[in-house]
Parts: C-alpha cells; structure tokens; sequence
C-alpha cells in the first residue's frame, strides 16, 4: 500500500522548472531513499509534500490525502526533520521535545528518555546554547518519540559525527520494523544504501531512475582487483572494461556487469592467481549519472 504518492509533480518559479513530472511512491512499512545533487530539486520536493509550496501542477497525496488541501490532518500522522534545524531560543531542548511530542498526540516518556540518552543530549540547556548537531538531535528525538506514520528527513545527519549517523540509522531500522514509513532525502550515499528499500534518483527535476538496489545496479560497474601468473595483453580489444590501473601481474579495473563472462574468460587465459570481486555501491550508480558534468561533485560521508 502507497502511503505517499505523486504524480507527474510539477513546481515552476517563473520560467524555471524545478520539478519536471516528478513520480515517486513510498510504501507502507519501507525506507525510500530520495538523492541527488543540491539543485535537483529534492528539497522543492519536500516542500511541497510538507504543504509548504503549492505545485504547478500534477498530483500529490499522503494517506490518500491531498498534500495542499489536507496539510493540516497529515502533519498529524507525520514527522519532518530538515537538514537545519532552528528552535525556539529562549526554551530548552526538553521543552522542545515535549511540545512536539504533544503535538503529534503521543506522551511516551520511557521512549523520549531512551533516545535523549541514545543521542547523548542534555535537555535542560536553553536551544540558543546548541551547536547545530545538538539541533539536529532534538529535532531527531522529537521525531522518534513521536510515534507518526511517516517520518520524513531531509538531509538529518547534516552536523552529526559517525557515532550519532549509527544512531540515527538504528532507529530508522527500527521504526520500520514497527510497519512505518521514511522518506529519506540525503546526499551520504552510505547511508541510503544501508537504509533503503527502494531509491529515487532525480537529476535537474526530473527522476532518472527508481527501484531497489539491486535493481539499479545494472547501471553500475564491478570492480574487479586481479592478479594473474603471467601479464594480461589484449584488454583493450575487450568490450565493457574502463578505468584499468596497474601493472605487470597485478591490476584493477572496471566492468559493465553485462560483460562480466566475457571479461573473466579473457583474463583466465593468463591465469588467475587472485581475483577480488566487489558489487557496484550506490556512490558508483549516482557518480556514473553524473561522470563528466558539473554536478557530480557531491559529498560521500
């Protein structure tokens, strides 16, 4: 079952078009991850998912509801965390947490003392004193400790260090565990891939690619470590190879996943004294999208 779906979204400011027929469906009780460089269009997105921006045109819709229309009984069911949080100055982080809580309806204080202890926040300190990873952490209990139907993040970890990313990426489990939904916008390709079911390319406003995975590795390429008895010759002659680097007996290369067989043959004639085989990551699959052009410069971690 969808819990949220758009179709063929479209936001135009003036003459420019940010989002292009924007389809993506994020199912009940799975993790979807939204990634692309910044100025994709990610955020407009959310935006307008959130009832923030009303859409050009196309459709839109969370729990069957209309995201303009009915923005106010969605964000019931909902939780959003942006990639910059800003807080109340004069409240604490506690008062924070709490209001939010009350206002999704749920009071689950074993929950709310668990997480301010899994994310290592003190609660009592007024949210002026926050570096923004400390924003970030309020803004992230107060989401878990919700108990919504979807969770929405939107770059979430921005200004969190490795530990508290393990943190965030645990609860995400968790909570779809439980049968709930994320849509998870993020440039750390890490993460997406230990988190999503699915994911959603979008590139210029417009989503290039969707599925699991495993289904979008075919747009990828193997890397191969291989040492072999005597020098490999002839590779050039060989289709579906790039990046080849080394030397002598020992090299490193690349493979369209289609040639894979044909590319093992050749290098079995020379015979195969080590072989590393690694799988596309999902870094390879988006870098491979934007190879050669100005956008592909995009942070890994």
């Amino acid at each position: 079952m969808s819990l949220l779906k758009t179709v063929d979204l479209t936001k135009k400011f003036g003459s420019f078009t940010a989002l292009d027929r924007v389809n993506i469906e994020v199912h009940e009780g799975e993790v979807f991850g939204f990634i692309g460089p910044n100025g994709a269009g990610k955020s407009t997105t959310i935006r307008i998912l959130l009832g923030i921006l009303k859409a050009t045109s196309g459709e839109a819709t969370i729990f069957g509801k209309d995201v303009w229309k009915d923005a106010v009984s969605i964000h019931k069911r909902i939780a959003y965390v942006p990639g910059d949080v800003n807080l109340w100055p004069n409240l604490t982080g506690g008062e924070v947490i709490d209001l939010f809580v009350k206002l999704q309806g749920t009071n689950n204080r074993k929950l709310r003392e668990e997480l301010i202890e899994q994310f290592k926040l003190d609660p009592s300190k007024k949210c002026r004193t926050y570096s923004k990873g400390n924003r970030q952490k309020v803004a992230l209990v107060a989401a878990f400790a919700s108990n919504a139907d979807l969770y929405i993040f939107d770059e979430p970890t921005s200004g969190l260090d490795p530990l508290m990313e393990r943190i965030f990426q645990e609860n995400v489990l968790k909570v779809k565990n439980s049968g709930k939904s994320v849509l998870l916008s993020s440039h750390i390709l890490s993460e997406v891939e230990k988190l999503c079911d699915r994911i959603g390319i979008i590139r210029d406003g417009q989503i290039i690619e969707t599925g699991s995975l495993t289904q979008l590795r075919h747009l990828t390429r193997t890397n191969l470590q291989v040492e072999t008895k005597t020098p490999i010759t002839g590779l050039e002659k060989v289709s579906g190879i790039h990046n080849i680097a080394g030397k002598d007996l020992s090299i490193s290369l690349q493979v369209d996943t289609e040639q894979l067989d044909s590319v093992i043959k050749h290098i079995s004639d020379f015979g195969i004294s080590k072989l590393e085989s690694a799988p596309p990551t999902l870094e390879d699959l988006f870098m491979r999208h934007y190879e050669g052009t100005e956008k592909s410069s995009i942070g890994t971690n």
